[in-house]
């Protein structure tokens, strides 16, 4: 019953947030929008990672692989497809990439696939960096791209995707499927759950959105460079989100990320030194002594509501 009362207090405030965030471009002006369009896509790479990671136990680094492996093939097909084929074609090709890494990696387990998945960050990051190098390209600039409105509706769009595809794979037998290779990988697997395409399928799942994203941010600043596409950076902070915002929690990755934007607006700009300091400690902080997160800390806050008034009506209706 508690649950139910929770989701009823959630599907409004949802409805409510999304009015909100579609109608920012009609009032906001860039600031507000910037702001927006970063919230939204922290909303939409946590969303995206938690469809592996927080299903199945296996935390991945690898998300800047696939924002820069689709950014980089946004780049490459843009003078061919125009603008919105190359968007799609780059979260395509982030999907590619994850199946052909999916097959050999997702057989690794605990902290060596931890390390792989940053290690196959660095080495997509190489690779492209020699080709550009080899066909004498050191940056690429975009021209005519979209106006700010236009990615951030873009962006809003990718977030919603990432809710309602991380909603639909924890009601589906594909999500019972994962959550039984998070509990026990060895019984699952006795028991004839297909575990290594399971993983392939939710590697997959989780690369498409990101690739988008990495194409959207490089639309945003008008200029492809490999280092800042394949930026180590934004896979720390995907996951540091996500566990402060809560792993387990549909609440968690809008937590997180409205927690880390504020965070960003607050130092950033203004001490960018104490940064990833901060973001440090607030990962080991949450670790240690919130584990549930931000989501379990407001889960605990409506529970004690719901004590409170069932003492004072003397737990009549």
């Amino acid at each position: 019953m508690a649950q139910m009362k929770r989701y009823s207090y959630d599907l409004p405030l949802a409805g409510l947030v999304l009015l909100f965030a579609l109608s920012l471009p009609l009032w906001a002006g860039d600031y507000m929008l910037g702001v927006g369009f970063t919230l939204a896509m922290w909303l939409a790479m946590v969303q995206s990672w938690s469809l592996l990671s927080a299903t199945t136990g296996y935390i991945s680094l690898g998300h800047a692989v696939f924002c820069g492996i689709g950014a980089y093939a946004m780049v490459l097909a843009l003078p061919v497809m125009g603008i919105a084929i190359s968007l799609i074609f780059g979260g395509a090709m982030a999907g590619l990439a994850a199946l052909l890494i999916g097959l050999p990696v997702m057989r690794v387990r605990g902290p060596y696939f931890v390390i792989l998945t940053f290690g196959l960050a660095e080495l997509a990051k190489a690779i492209v960096m020699q080709a550009e190098t080899s066909m004498g390209q050191f940056s690429r600039l975009i021209f005519n791209a979209p106006s700010l409105a236009v990615l951030y509706w873009v962006m809003l769009a990718l977030a919603v995707i990432a809710v309602a595809a991380a909603w639909l794979l924890s009601r589906s037998r594909l999500g019972a499927g994962l959550v039984a290779v998070r509990e026990n990988e060895e019984a699952a697997e006795a028991v004839g759950v297909p575990v290594a395409r399971l993983k392939t399928i939710a590697l997959v799942l989780s690369a498409v959105i990101p690739g988008m994203i990495g194409g959207l941010l490089t639309l945003r600043s008008s200029y492809f460079d490999a280092a800042q596409a394949f930026d180590p950076v934004l896979s720390f902070t995907t996951v540091t989100m996500a566990i402060v915002g809560g792993l387990r929690s549909p609440r968690g990755p809008f937590l997180g990320a409205i927690a880390f934007v504020l965070l960003s607006e607050v130092l950033w700009l203004r001490l960018p030194q104490l940064y990833m300091i901060a973001l440090g400690a607030l990962l080991i902080a949450f670790i240690l002594f919130a584990p549930r997160g931000l989501a379990g800390m407001v889960s605990r806050l409506f529970a004690s509501g719901d004590k409170s008034g069932k003492v004072a009506g003397h737990g009549t209706a």
